[in-house]
């Protein structure tokens, strides 16, 4: 019995000493990131459409007869991108979708997988539902262990929208539609947001680039710990596409049409076509951003929008910069350890942009972190969604910029803490395994110090 409790605590001792390192934590709660560029931008063009137009666009709260719905996510681009400034993503606590729901969604029930303290989510469905049963087809079917499938096993993976329009003043008459069925957790994918800061500057970036970086291997330590990854291209032109967690969108003004679309309901030049399609919930009769309106001049909301992510400057790390202190032995030992153990093989410290008519853009270093290629995360990020030529468990590399100041990590915000996350890149068939493996053999404190080089991004 002696025994057994010295080796149970033996057991506990070593690991408590293992796991000794923590998040840092976001370090503080002065914004970095959310400026437009310093320089390279016209003060009488280029600055004055971003702050006259992209800013009220991007921060505008819509409403049914701006084109909100009749499904959507939110009412706003600021209402989910909010932290820690507005272009960014989930704020730590007072979760919008929670708090707002409520009020721009009255007859709409707040699902239980959005919470106060939790992540702001878009839902995505990796099988197609069944019909609705008011069609005279049944909606629920028993698959294995007699568990309910609501779904006809046929690959969906779109965005189905959380919240609709019904209950609110300026519902239009008769439009009664009902939420999705989220009843199926097995079916069921999450997506947080991405934060917009710096990507002008990643459309920026050559494909050239982009493909030479990840073919280099000078020191082959890409192929010693198996690190493939591959770009994803567009169907018609073979370009490298980007944006996106699986960088399943080519450009920033798709990126903000099919946003304005999918997380708002609202038409526009790019996606005329309104995503529910009943009758009595019609509100316009052309797109809301002018398309089919002729032609005339007008200030397009997703050009405002796309500008505004355009001109949005890169995060800027808290050390070893211009108007910044010096960083720490810890981040600096932090940087070198991230470089040994194999987290730049995929997390490319930058990046140069090619030639661009705004000199902002313009050959510049895009100190961003990624190599904007998917990589095979293994079966346990795997969302079983295909997206272009990125499979089931394929995820473009998140850029690490601006992470000291993130909320929730992983594509769907699975967790607050950077070293859960970091763990969580390890499983079967995971190409960052190998990284993980060398993670784990480092002693307490150089675990800290990656912690602390990349709380300091």
């Amino acid at each position: 019995m002696i025994v057994r409790s010295l080796a149970a605590a033996l057991l506990l001792f070593w690991t408590t000493a293992s796991d000794a390192q923590v998040d840092p934590g976001i370090p503080g709660l002065f914004p970095r990131a959310g400026q437009p560029f310093s320089s390279g931008l016209s003060a009488d063009d280029d600055l004055a459409f971003f702050n006259n137009f992209a800013v009220p666009q991007f921060t505008q709260v819509v409403t049914v007869a701006d084109g909100l719905g009749p499904r959507f996510n939110f009412d706003s681009c600021a209402g989910c991108h909010a932290f820690p400034s507005v272009g960014g993503s989930s704020p730590p606590r007072n979760n919008p979708q929670f708090v707002r729901g409520p009020v721009m969604a009255p007859g709409s029930t707040v699902p239980s997988f959005i919470k106060m303290d939790g992540p702001i989510r878009v839902v995505r469905f990796v099988r197609a539902s069944m019909p609705d049963p008011a069609k005279g087809r049944d909606l629920e079917k028993r698959g294995k262990g007699n568990v309910p499938q609501r779904s006809n096993g046929k690959p969906d993976g779109a965005v189905h929208s959380i919240f609709t329009v019904v209950g609110r003043s300026d519902n239009p008459p008769g439009c009664k539609i009902s939420q999705p069925d989220f009843s199926d957790a097995s079916n069921i994918r999450f997506r947080i947001p991405t934060p917009v800061f710096g990507l002008g500057l990643i459309e920026s970036i050559t494909d050239t680039a982009i493909k030479s970086n990840l073919a280099a291997d000078p020191a082959g330590l890409k192929r010693a710990l198996g690190i493939t990854g591959h770009v994803n291209t567009t169907g018609n032109d073979g370009t490298v596409t980007r944006f996106g967690w699986k960088a399943q969108n080519k450009s920033l003004l798709l990126f903000a049409a099919e946003a304005y679309n999918v997380e708002m309901g609202i038409t526009n030049e790019i996606f005329p076509n309104e995503r529910e399609e009943d009758p009595k919930c019609a509100t316009n009769p052309q797109g809301e951003s002018h398309a089919g309106s002729g032609a005339r001049n007008t200030t397009s909301a997703i050009m405002a929008l796309t500008t505004f992510m355009r001109f949005l400057d890169q995060p800027k790390p808290s050390c070893g910069v211009s108007g910044q202190p010096a960083c720490s032995s810890s981040i600096t030992n932090g940087r070198r350890l991230f470089d040994a153990i194999g987290c730049s093989a995929c997390h490319t410290p930058s990046l140069m942009t090619g030639l661009s008519p705004i000199q902002a853009l313009n050959q510049k270093q895009v100190n961003l972190f990624s190599d904007i290629a998917v990589h095979h995360m293994g079966s346990g990020l795997a969302d079983n969604i295909t997206q272009g030529d990125a499979g089931p468990d394929e995820f473009r590399t998140a850029p690490l910029w601006g992470v000291s100041q993130r909320a929730f990590f992983l594509h769907d915000g699975r967790t607050n803490d950077l070293l859960q996350a970091i763990y969580a890149h390890k499983s079967p068939g995971s190409e960052a395994s190998g990284v993980i493996e060398m993670f784990q053999r480092l002693t307490s404190q150089q675990k800290q110090d990656i912690l602390s080089f990349l709380r300091s991004l």
